[in-house]
């Protein structure tokens, strides 16, 4: 029996296509209510928002550039008070521009740190007080199997999912006084519309690719009561293609 999320509140960054999608509608189909974050996906958030009120869940759209604290923070009062609340936080919105290392300008190495680790950083920040108020709290970051397997195509986008491990690792400790646990997962290869080519699966032991709902199933876990001992800990979630 999956885990029930009755009468939680959820806030999903990047939550208007791929992984993010498929975790906020997760989330509402085991009875969280939910705040679909999307910063430039306005029709992938709209059709995440079609997916849950079909389900009879509750949700709301949020748009805000998580690489701006301002955003941040009146994204996350204003999901708070929609919602009554913030209990659980997952931080997913991410940029990869697929550029070699010293391809890189200075403008796009801050603009994917400040969105991929800053802004998960201030996102943490942000639903802190709410959190807090009810001294619980579920912290969820997404990052990749290329936080410690390097990429062969965008080196910068590996090292600020690197830093996202040992955010959560830290934010962990200091939170854990408020009965707030902060736990990453780092997925392997996932399809979301860009995986055509069968010969990637060959990679993979378990015969294919990750799917959000893959992500998504693990970050209701993590959510639910049952982790309440579980925290500063990252899951790689790959079918095993970290051993090849």
């Amino acid at each position: 029996m999956s885990q029930s999320l009755s009468g939680k509140s959820a806030l999903v960054t990047g939550a208007g296509t791929g992984i993010g999608k498929g975790v906020a509608v997760e989330l509402a189909r085991r009875g969280a209510h939910v705040a679909i974050h999307y910063n430039s996906s306005d029709a992938g958030a709209k059709d995440t928002q079609r997916l849950i009120e079909e389900l009879g869940g509750k949700c709301m759209i949020i748009q805000a550039d998580v690489a701006d604290r301002g955003q941040i923070v009146r994204m996350a009062d204003t999901a708070a008070a929609e919602l009554g609340g913030i209990d659980i936080l997952v931080n997913n919105a991410a940029l990869q521009l697929n550029l070699q290392l010293f391809d890189y300008t200075e403008e796009q190495y801050d603009r994917v740190m400040n969105v991929n680790l800053k802004g998960y950083w201030q996102c943490i920040q942000a639903v802190l007080p709410h959190m807090k108020q009810r001294n619980f709290g579920r912290i969820i970051n997404i990052s990749s199997v290329h936080g410690k397997r390097p990429t062969d195509f965008d080196p910068v986008y590996s090292m600020s999912k690197g830093g996202i491990k040992m955010l959560g690792r830290e934010s962990a400790i200091e939170l854990a006084r408020y009965g707030i646990t902060v736990n990453t997962i780092a997925p392997g290869a996932v399809d979301v519309g860009k995986f055509s080519n069968k010969a990637n699966r060959l990679k993979f032991p378990l015969g294919r690719i990750g799917l959000p709902a893959d992500v998504a199933s693990l970050v209701c876990y993590i959510a639910s009561d049952e982790t309440s001992f579980m925290t500063g800990t990252t899951i790689r979630l790959d079918g095993a293609s970290m051993l090849l």
